[in-house]
């Protein structure tokens, strides 16, 4: 008798945490890149389409960028001109991917933004890949679209803010922390850990502080989800926190290390270090109010303390009053918070549906990674005192895109119970419900999509409760996928609507031009987005930048002086252009040098820099004119008057007294011009 042994078949491991599903077939694989190919499209075709109709969007940013792409100490700086009078109130890590673009393919508007609306659709990408090696490509594609749909994502990366670069690097860090969480080879994790702290790093070069506040979520996922033991776990972090030392503080020590007097000023500092930029208006000073060079505070101007704009209670762009609120106020709700009652749902509900899982559990980790971003930021978000503008909020689209794809993923595994099917309705009954308050509050845009998407939510959450067993399985799938459209289609279409919009200005808003029911001095259209103080200061007596024909390129025929762009500037542009000098002439404020910077490609000394900042002083200015290094002195028009309350400092006000006691003005359009030349003392 001949026995036949058949090997036994392997025992599985005992699950330590939540994997992927096994890899999927050919066909699915196709299936899942030809979707992602196509969402990425979308995203592309979205964030690139008409693009270079907002010219150069912020003046602040476009100037120093345009010099920058001129001279390689005004691009490593950051400084708003070619000759390196001040530089911006920010670092200079976005400055550097935009003076890059400028000095390889010419500077230009598209030049400008075209870089912007790909750090877009990387950061999507990364929201996708982050999602799926935790979930499945489905999870992955729903936050990818969520993100995309975003109106303050539409925003952002169609502009030449910062807030571009810093969320793409954020996103790459939560991706890497991420990664950590999955490797169980030490070494391997520490390299992801590292490489998070240098995305952070960088960050912190684009806009500070702000880059860092993910740092309690990202440390807490990894120590408690991490695969390797928990001394190792620590000393992971130790790597990580050094890493985000050394790429943030090398660039930090060089600007300490160099000579003052062969370096530009630094913008919005009081003493003209880093430093105090980090701790005060960058830092403490966006929490508690107390800027140092910053705009609020103070006493005078647009956010001066007794004029009640500080701490982002005055009108719409400045965020509304503090509290729990504020996200979902009249201007900061259609930016960003579409889907954050969906978003919490899931989180909670996801972390109720994977409560017994192990401690290396993936879905859990990732709820908290993203969970905690959002808390954290959005805490800060909604209690700071200092400026805050809405598009702030473009920082919490993708802790909101991650909580709605892992979270709702979670949930579907536990379809079969009630945990699951009741929040993935509450979910979409969240989505449909506060959709219809936000398109409620621009009743007469599309009136009937409100109701439209209301009904498709409540819809599919009736179909998912009544689905999850026997022959209605299928109905489930059908409510998901009703109630997913219907739920992100409101977000979406206010989206559409941004990109379509040519936005100007220090503090544009998200929406169609009629979406902001508060008094918004920012946004596209009509909305006069130069008039508020964002970051960079507003443009006096100018409407938006997206209609100022200054702002679409250098060699233009209007622009600074204007009151619309619509008077001939020729002239004055012909004599900055022919001036000769260091600096073509000085005027009062950083974004209304930029502005005629940007008309006539010459350096302008903007005095006072972004806000009131001490630079230059009284005795140094009459240096700078005795030795014929300023041409021009510009008193009105855009360049303004600090007596007029534009950065209307004591040395602004000196600067502009001595001027016209020693000058003769002439009239350049309704631009009051002082010849500096001969000057002998």
């Amino acid at each position: 008798m001949t026995a036949v042994l058949h090997p036994a078949p392997p025992q599985r491991p005992a699950p330590t945490a939540h994997r992927a599903e096994p890899s999927p077939s050919w066909f699915r694989t196709r299936r899942t890149g030809l979707a992602l190919t196509i969402l990425l499209a979308a995203t592309a075709v979205l964030y690139l389409w008409n693009l270079t109709a907002s010219g150069y969007a912020n003046t602040f940013y476009a100037a120093a960028a345009q010099a920058g792409s001129q001279n390689w100490k005004a691009w490593f700086f950051g400084s708003l001109d070619t000759s390196n009078f001040i530089t911006l109130d920010k670092p200079p890590a976005s400055l550097w991917v935009m003076g890059l673009s400028g000095r390889i393919f010419g500077f230009s508007s598209a030049s400008l933004l075209v870089p912007q609306a790909l750090m877009g659709v990387g950061s999507v990408a990364l929201v996708y890949a982050a999602v799926k090696r935790v979930a499945t490509p489905a999870a992955g594609l729903v936050a990818g679209a969520v993100w995309a749909a975003t109106p303050a994502a539409a925003l952002m990366f169609k502009f030449d803010n910062p807030d571009a670069l810093l969320v793409l690097l954020m996103t790459l860090a939560g991706y890497f922390v991420i990664r950590a969480m999955c490797t169980v080879v030490g070494r391997r994790a520490a390299v992801w850990v590292a490489l998070a702290g240098v995305a952070l790093g960088f960050a912190f070069l684009t806009k500070m502080l702000q880059g860092l506040m993910v740092l309690p979520a990202f440390g807490a996922a990894y120590l408690i989800a991490g695969q390797v033991r928990l001394r190792t776990r620590l000393f992971h972090l130790v790597i990580g926190a050094a890493s985000v030392v050394i790429s943030a503080g090398w660039w930090v020590l060089a600007v300490w290390l160099w000579p003052a007097d062969s370096r530009p000023y630094i913008g919005g500092s009081t003493n003209n270090s880093v430093m105090d930029l980090v701790l005060g208006y960058n830092g403490l000073g966006r929490l508690f109010g107390n800027t140092g060079g910053g705009m609020s505070g103070g006493s005078s101007g647009m956010a001066g303390g007794s004029s009640g704009m500080a701490g982002g209670s005055a009108g719409s762009s400045f965020g509304g009053s503090a509290g729990l609120d504020r996200l979902f106020g009249s201007e900061m709700g259609i930016q960003i918070s579409w889907l954050i009652p969906a978003a919490l749902i899931a989180s909670v509900f996801g972390l109720l549906a994977r409560g017994r899982a192990p401690r290396t559990d993936l879905l859990r980790a990732s709820l908290i990674l993203w969970g905690g971003w959002f808390l954290v930021t959005g805490l800060i978000f909604s209690y700071m005192s200092g400026t805050i503008h809405p598009y702030y909020t473009v920082a919490l689209a993708p802790a909101v895109a991650g909580m709605i794809g892992v979270g709702g993923y979670a949930l579907w595994l536990v379809r079969a119970r009630w945990i699951g099917r009741c929040g993935l309705a509450a979910m979409m009954l969240a989505a449909g419900i506060w959709s219809w308050v936000l398109l409620h509050r621009n009743a007469e845009w599309l009136p009937m999509l409100k109701w439209i998407l209301l009904a498709g939510t409540v819809v599919g959450a009736i179909l998912v409760l009544v689905g999850a067993k026997g022959r209605f399985r299928k109905l489930a799938v059908a409510g998901l996928i009703i109630g997913s459209l219907a739920g992100i289609t409101g977000s979406a279409s206010y989206a559409i609507a941004t990109a379509a919009t040519a936005h100007g200005g220090s503090i544009p808003t998200a929406g169609p031009t009629d979406a902001v029911s508060d008094s918004g001095m920012g946004g596209g259209g009509g909305m006069g987005g130069d008039q508020g103080q964002g970051d960079g200061e507003a443009l006096p007596n100018s409407d938006d930048a997206s209609r100022n024909p200054m702002a679409s390129g250098p060699g233009t025929t209007s622009g600074p002086g204007t009151s619309s762009g619509s008077e001939s500037t020729s002239e004055l542009t012909a004599m900055l252009v022919n001036a000769g000098t260091t600096w073509s002439a000085a005027t009062n404020g950083s974004q209304s040098a930029a502005t005629y910077e940007l008309a006539s490609d010459t350096a302008v000394m903007a005095i006072g820099g972004r806000s009131s900042d001490p630079a230059p002083t009284l005795d140094q200015f009459i240096e700078y004119v005795a030795d014929g290094e300023v041409h021009y002195y510009i008193a009105s028009g855009q360049g303004g008057s600090p007596k007029d309350g534009q950065g209307g400092d004591s040395t602004s006000n000196a600067i502009q007294e001595w001027v016209e006691a020693n000058f003769t003005s002439t009239t350049v359009g309704n631009s009051t011009i002082y010849d500096l030349s001969g000057y002998v003392g």
